[in-house]
């Protein structure tokens, strides 16, 4: 009888149960110990072609290591398209209580009842709602960074901020008064991480509040918007990200500069290093305030 096939068609997409393979006769014992798969959890394996991502790790902990298990928090949120969680990070599953403790290395296993409104399904695999995905990661990061994240779920469009702030009012135990706070801070505006420290900076500095992503219009119309805005002082302040390195960038951003300019606005660059120095960066936007 011939042997199997190194890579079965079957198996190169898709996580698969080692012991399950061999006894269907797709691959042999000594093949599944070769160079041409990778071992995800026990038992678990990939054909080396696939990259392993947080998403391929997160699906094959949830339906091949402990079925029945929901995927939550930051592996959800990485499932709805928001990398919170990097590929080796452990995989957060969910159980409902009374199950018994799994230990597998790679996994981090959470007993907890799901009410069925928190319960969805993406790409196949159960996990919690966009909403109640922000929820928990906002109570299990808790400061700015959940702050953070709560901003990057809400700005890719997958979660309504109102309907997030009324599900964390419901939270009670651990963490419940983190997610409430993150999510009191967020507003859903923020067009990266830094933009959202940046804001957070703001709000908590001696300074008058700044308006989030205001559009400036003069008589003919849209001249800009900006990150940050007073409007009645013409200030506005813009984090410079690594974007704007990108070959023409330069260019608009000074003919947008030269618009913003000519209509009486004075614009205060922030980049990542100006974050580490949070003092004299207020500072500079007090003075441009003052002007």
């Amino acid at each position: 009888m011939p042997a199997p096939a190194a890579v079965p068609e079957p198996l190169r997409t898709c996580a698969f149960r080692g012991s399950s393979a061999v006894r269907a006769g797709l691959l042999t014992a000594n093949q599944l110990r070769g160079p041409a798969w990778r071992r995800l959890f026990p038992d678990v394996y990939v054909h080396r072609g696939l990259p392993v991502t947080h998403v391929v790790r997160a699906s094959a902990a949830a339906a091949l290591v402990v079925p029945g298990a929901v995927v939550t928090g930051c592996s959800a949120a990485a499932l709805w398209g928001v990398d919170l969680a990097e590929a080796v990070d452990d995989v957060e599953l969910t159980v409902q209580p009374g199950r018994h403790p799994v230990r597998v290395p790679g996994l981090r296993v959470r007993r907890a009842r799901l009410p069925a409104g928190w319960l969805s399904r993406r790409r196949g695999v159960p996990t919690t709602s966009p909403e109640a995905t922000t929820v928990r990661v906002a109570g299990v990061l808790g400061g700015d960074e959940a702050v953070v994240a709560v901003d990057r779920l809400v700005a890719s469009g997958i979660a309504d901020l109102a309907a997030v702030r009324v599900l964390a009012a419901t939270l009670q135990g651990a963490g419940s008064r983190r997610a409430r706070t993150a999510c009191r801070l967020a507003d859903g505006l923020a067009g990266s991480p830094q933009e959202t420290r940046l804001r957070l900076l703001l709000i908590r500095a001696d300074l008058p509040p700044p308006v989030a992503q205001f559009v400036v219009r003069d008589e003919a119309g849209f001249v800009a918007r900006v990150d940050f805005a007073w409007p009645h002082r013409r200030v506005a302040v813009e984090y410079d990200g690594a974007w704007h390195a990108e070959p023409g960038q330069f260019a608009r951003d000074r003919r947008r500069l030269n618009r913003l300019q000519a209509v009486g606005w004075r614009v205060v660059f922030v980049t990542a290093a100006d974050l580490h120095r949070p003092g004299e960066l207020l500072a500079r936007i007090a003075a441009a305030l003052t002007l």
